[in-house]
């Protein structure tokens, strides 16, 4: 009897229990968390037309030439452009520059394979909507890319910026005008100018071989190292100066008339001087020509050398 008992509360209890409960259907679609990127890196490289190697904002000990030589890169249905060279910027490959090599890409890592540099895979990080990050693992280095479209870049304003490097872009500069004003002075025998990578023996050297003298023959008779600077409130004309070795300075006015020529403002004298560009440097090769550098470490090597 106190079985029977027992079993009769514990079934009304269920019974009683399941007759409490609700069941509540809520009709909502259901979160689902996409980690999909919104566009894939190949579209990212390519949304760009143009991705300016900002050298002062990147960093590292070493360097890979390709990077360091390029003003600008891009990244075209698989190809590689680079805007190498000053002259002729923003008319060589309608804007592009040069054909250098091939990429592609998967999830961040993007792959290069140079014509001459060979391959390189980099690590990309983007920083904001129109900035990357390319890091070289290998060496430890980070170029910082900014991106633009080839109808807004400013072609002028990174001509003018890197005339330090324009000058490199011919083996010399042969003097093609002086002017029948202004006092003699020592400069009025230097028929050629030379400007090159820093380091060595300096970075300018200067040559009274006659007019007309192959580029290949010519006899450097003085060198020294060069710096141009920026004139406050004037875009287009620069500082330039040419510090020989135990000779003094020789100061100038710097214009840009065309891609091939120059026109130096002699202030001590008054007299100007137009020079012509011998032996254009396409630089594409490694071995040839610029590696740019920060304004930074242009400073430091001017110093190195003058102390030298």
């Amino acid at each position: 009897m106190k079985t029977l008992h027992t079993f009769f509360v514990v079934t009304l209890l269920a019974l009683t229990l399941s007759s409490c409960y609700t069941e509540v259907i809520v009709d909502e679609d259901p979160i689902v968390v996409d980690n999909t990127p919104a566009i894939t890196l190949g579209e990212l490289m390519s949304s760009y037309e143009l991705w300016y190697v900002d050298i002062n904002r990147s960093s590292g000990s070493g360097y890979i030439p390709f990077v360091q030589k390029a003003f600008t890169l891009s990244f075209q249905g698989g190809t590689v452009f680079a805007n190498n060279n000053l002259v002729g910027i923003g008319d060589q490959g309608y804007g592009y520059g040069i054909d250098v090599g091939y990429y592609d890409t998967f999830d961040f890592v993007l792959d290069v394979s140079h014509d001459i540099d060979g391959y390189h895979s980099f690590e990309v990080t983007q920083i904001n909507d129109h900035e990357i990050d390319l890091y070289y693992p290998p060496q430890n280095l980070r170029y910082r890319l900014v991106g633009y479209q080839r109808s807004t870049f400013d072609y002028d304003a990174l001509f003018y910026d890197n005339i330090h490097y324009f000058l490199q872009e011919y083996i010399a500069w042969e003097k093609s005008y002086t002017s029948p004003t202004g006092e003699v002075n020592e400069f009025d025998y230097e028929q050629f100018l030379q400007f090159l990578p820093g380091g060595g023996d300096g970075n300018f050297r200067s040559s009274q071989d006659p007019n007309g003298t192959h580029i290949n023959d010519l006899y450097w008779d003085y060198t020294g190292i060069y710096n141009v600077d920026d004139v406050p409130g004037d875009f287009y004309t620069k500082y330039l100066t040419l510090d020989y070795d135990y000779l003094g300075n020789e100061y100038f006015e710097l214009n840009v008339i065309n891609d091939s020529t120059i026109e130096l403002f002699h202030d001590s004298s008054g007299t100007i001087y137009r020079f012509r560009g011998k032996g254009y440097l396409p630089f594409k090769n490694p071995k040839e020509g610029k590696l740019r550098l920060s304004k930074e470490a242009i400073e430091k090597q001017m110093i190195k050398i003058s102390n030298f």
